[in-house]
């Protein structure tokens, strides 16, 4: 086979591909441009690993306070590289296990909040009459609710544990997607093919999820890349508080022992510095890919930075 049937059959390969592959194989390479970007994705897939793999190399054993025999408080050493608690439990271990909670919370409280928020931004902005109106009030008044206090109410009322944590960030952070997609989605519908899909007798749930949908996504994926970060944040601050589940190994959880048992003052540091850490870092591994992929998604940007 000649270097010109090579190319003739790629060319046709590419031809009868997709629309989607060929946006998404151009989505890849402009976020593979952006160093910023791949540093952020390789930090979330860095612990993403570690948090999948935890259960192969940390047991019960190590993490329970009867069945633990490590040393008490003990500062980092060979042995114990980020030294151990009040219980002789690793803190490496503790840092690494904690990823879990803490990144299944913030991920599973995301996508709640994006698809609530998703939703009522499509719906006020399709339906511009009463259901608009009252759609955009109801988001006002969550947005003049101070979101903090408001979370840990309803995870005091709803009842300690994760799934309290959970539903209490998602209720509380999805008015900013909400007002997003509702803006969006008007810019959307004052688009001639709009007009024409409604002309040819496209119904409401056509227009919204045929037409509309597939134009505010690449939003809703930038929104939701972001969100992950604050609801890490959340998380964190609210299993700090105690509202978390109490046998639970998070990060929060675990600045609250420190605090409890008084880290600050007795000046262990090895306690305190490693959850900060981590939650510092992956809140950075977030931004930086969701900054990234809004780079990449909105022209605008890219031509003004």
């Amino acid at each position: 086979m000649t270097h010109l049937d090579t190319a003739l059959d790629t060319a046709l390969d590419t031809a009868h591909a997709p629309p989607r592959f060929h946006a998404l194989r151009r989505f890849a390479r402009a976020f593979a441009q952006r160093p910023s970007g791949l540093a952020g994705l390789g930090i979330l897939l860095a612990f993403g690993l570690l948090a999948l793999c935890a259960p192969l190399f940390i047991g019960d054993d190590q993490l329970d306070v009867v069945k633990v025999d490590g040393p008490l408080l003990a500062a980092p050493s060979g042995d114990y590289l980020l030294g151990t608690d009040q219980a002789g439990r690793s803190i490496l271990l503790m840092t690494i296990w904690g990823a879990r909670s803490s990144l299944a919370i913030g991920i599973i409280a995301t996508l709640l909040t994006v698809l609530l928020g998703s939703a009522i931004g499509l719906l006020a902005g399709h339906y511009q009459g009463r259901i608009g109106k009252a759609l955009m009030h109801v988001t006002d008044w969550f947005i003049a609710l101070p979101s903090l206090p408001l979370a840990i109410s309803l995870s005091a009322v709803i009842g300690q544990g994760s799934a309290s944590i959970t539903i209490a960030i998602a209720v509380t952070s999805w008015t900013g997607t909400a007002r997003l997609i509702r803006a969006q989605t008007l810019a959307v519908e004052a688009r001639p093919f709009i007009e024409r899909a409604k002309a040819l007798g496209a119904s409401d749930a056509q227009v919204m999820l045929r037409h509309v949908l597939p134009n505010v996504a690449p939003l809703i994926l930038v929104s939701s890349t972001l969100t992950v970060a604050s609801a890490i944040l959340s998380q964190a601050t609210l299993t700090f508080l105690g509202l978390g589940d109490p046998i639970s190994v998070s990060w929060g959880s675990m600045l609250n022992a420190a605090l409890a048992q008084g880290a600050v003052s007795a000046g262990d540091w090895w306690w305190l510095l490693p959850p900060g850490v981590a939650i510092l870092i992956v809140v950075l591994g977030f931004t930086l890919t969701g900054r990234a992929v809004e780079h990449v998604l909105n022209p605008r940007m890219v031509s003004g930075s």
